[in-house]
């Protein structure tokens, strides 16, 4: 590769981290991707290890002159410390930001300074910015944090409802069967969750499910239902912190559940969004996070965009 220096980006998540190396010129040198590395899913010093030894991969040997990582799971003031103490000190983290990955997201979607970006994967977290630096970022650490939605919170709900359909405390619903197709007999189920014999992280393969059946399923249409609604008060709260409920600002939608376009969810938001802020427009992402990141780590090395191509 050379000796040439170069800046370094980072977007890492819950299942996957994307990092590139960029030349001073903004152009793409070398790409990389690695697992999980959500420090509150792998734990710290597993998410430092992972990073670092991506960040040195795609590096090959240049110098590394700015690196910008955006990852899952620094929500807190706390969290993005103790991230910082923990890369102190390492030749590629001289020079280096680190926040969380929704902003990757936000400008993946988006260049414009007044924006709010939601994501809706396996969780759910936001985040609102506006034109003189103020932002609104949520703790997302969820139940205790207020926080339902993504593959989880659905995947929970089927469960909570399949086992009431069982034993005769709610009504029918046919993601009762579908329980059964992926995990056997529910009581059972419900046993290996309680003594840890199972990971309640699984019930996110639900969620495709209460999708297929909210055409017919009262229960699933219900549930469809709350998660569009539970984008919508993500985005409010983000708009009316920020004081921009009356103005026109792009949404960024992105995550696996909101990219897969359900069209009852999407018609969802659209409805709860035309009625609490009637000007903002929704934005589906359609390029990956880590162009978002890499537009970031050039904009603050002053380094223009025009040769930055990345391909997905």
């Amino acid at each position: 590769m050379g000796v040439n220096p170069v800046l370094v980006a980072v977007d890492g998540g819950g299942s996957k981290t994307d990092v590139v190396a960029l030349g001073l010129d903004g152009s793409l040198v070398a790409r990389v991707r690695g697992g999980a590395s959500s420090p509150q899913g792998i734990g710290l010093a597993a998410s430092v290890a992972l990073v670092e030894s991506l960040v040195l991969a795609v590096a090959d040997g240049a110098p590394v002159r700015r690196t910008e990582l955006y990852l899952s799971g620094l929500d807190l003031p706390r969290e993005l410390g103790a991230y910082s103490e923990a890369i102190a000190g390492r030749a590629w983290a001289r020079q280096v930001v680190l926040d969380n990955d929704l902003f990757a997201l936000l400008r993946a979607g988006t260049a414009e300074p007044d924006a709010v970006a939601v994501v809706c994967g396996t969780g759910m977290n936001a985040v609102g910015v506006r034109a003189d630096g103020a932002s609104v970022r949520f703790p997302a650490l969820g139940q205790i944090s207020g926080d339902w939605g993504g593959g989880s919170g659905l995947g929970s709900e089927a469960l909570w409802h399949a086992a009431r359909d069982e034993d005769g405390r709610g009504p029918h619903t046919a993601l009762t069967d579908a329980v059964r197709e992926r995990f056997g007999p529910i009581p059972q189920l419900i046993e290996q969750l309680h003594f840890g014999e199972r990971s309640s992280a699984g019930l996110a393969q639900l969620a495709p499910a209460v999708f297929e059946l909210a055409a017919t399923d009262v229960v699933a249409a219900a549930l469809v239902d709350r998660q569009a609604a539970e984008v919508v008060a993500f985005v409010t709260a983000c708009l009316k912190r920020l004081e921009l409920l009356q103005a026109a600002v792009p949404v960024v939608l992105g995550g696996g559940i909101l990219q897969a376009g359900d069209q009852r969810l999407m018609s969802g938001i659209a409805a709860g969004l035309d009625a609490a802020a009637p000007h903002a427009r929704i934005v589906h992402v359609t390029d990956p996070p880590i162009l978002g990141a890499a537009r970031l780590v050039l904009e603050h090395a002053g380094i223009g965009l025009e040769r930055l191509s990345l391909p997905r």
